[in-house]
């Protein structure tokens, strides 16, 4: 199989996994080439997610370092499964591989727990609110790939309208505030909110102003539960492109600021009787 040029932040994930568990098990590179039948620069490359592994020399690779986590390699499994072209692949050299990354990432997420203090989340805009943002990229972005982005934003949002995954985002009564776009599209975007609070699969929580301080306050998190917890990841945004984190110890930290954030937001019908107050007032 010939080698990526540019390897998905799944498929980057995939061989990180991969490496994990070899150094884990004090497994050489130069062994884990005679075992698997190929030279010792294909581990690396398969390792840094630039050359793809068989199912079975994956399962062979597992077996031969000791792991037994059946759950944990089977996911593996699925992970190293090709499946062809997706609907984000129609973007690939047209937009950033990130924001690619961020939809593969989404589709495959099991649930979502998502962390806002000044935006709305990305999966909850309106066409109108995305707008106003990609608008306001330093440097200014050409109309042609705000018309990507937005088609791009428009896609992925399809993720949660078949009543899966379970989705729970946290938002603050700041990013409730902000008029982004002008007072109407603020409006009609706490409307959106309320329409998509009901539906099943989502949760939409508020953090009031009085609630006070609270950790990883002003970041924004998307944490994506995997088929097992050691395959979580957790998305950050930046200024210059999303960020992936999956260290045990990174996911149990922000596994802890989600379960502090919801501690202290209202419940979903105070939720929605905050925004309806806050919308009522534009």
């Amino acid at each position: 199989m010939a080698a990526r040029t540019s390897p998905t932040e799944r498929q980057k994930r995939l061989g990180a996994e991969l490496r994990k568990m070899r150094t884990s098990a004090d497994v050489s590179a130069e062994f884990a080439a005679g075992l698997l039948g190929v030279d010792r620069g294909k581990i690396s490359n398969i390792e840094a997610g630039t050359r793809p592994i068989s199912p079975d020399r994956l399962r062979t690779l597992a077996c031969n370092c000791d792991c037994t986590d059946v759950k944990y390699v089977d996911a593996l499994v699925e992970m190293a499964q090709s499946r062809g072209r997706n609907w984000w692949d129609r973007y690939r050299g047209l937009l950033p591989q990130g924001l690619l990354d961020i939809a593969e990432l989404e589709m495959h997420a099991l649930r979502m727990r998502a962390a806002y203090s000044v935006h709305i989340p990305g999966l909850l805009q309106t066409s109108d609110h995305a707008l106003s943002l990609f608008r306001v990229v330093v440097p200014q972005l050409p109309e042609r790939e705000v018309a990507l982005r937005l088609a791009h934003r428009v896609e992925r949002q399809e993720v949660l309208d078949g009543g899966t995954p379970p989705y729970t985002g946290i938002v603050h009564e700041a990013a409730l505030r902000m008029q982004f776009g002008g007072r109407a599209v603020a409006r009609a975007q706490l409307d959106h909110l309320l329409n998509k609070s009901e539906q099943s699969n989502i949760t939409l929580l508020v953090i009031p102003f009085e609630a006070g301080a609270f950790p990883g306050a002003g970041q924004t998190v998307l944490y994506a539960e995997g088929p097992v917890t050691q395959l979580d990841t957790v998305q950050i945004d930046n200024s210059h492109g999303p960020v992936f984190v999956h260290s045990q110890a990174q996911l149990a930290k922000y596994r802890d600021h989600l379960d502090w954030m919801e501690g202290i937001a209202l419940s979903p019908d105070k939720s929605r009787a905050f925004i309806h107050n806050i919308a009522r007032q534009l």
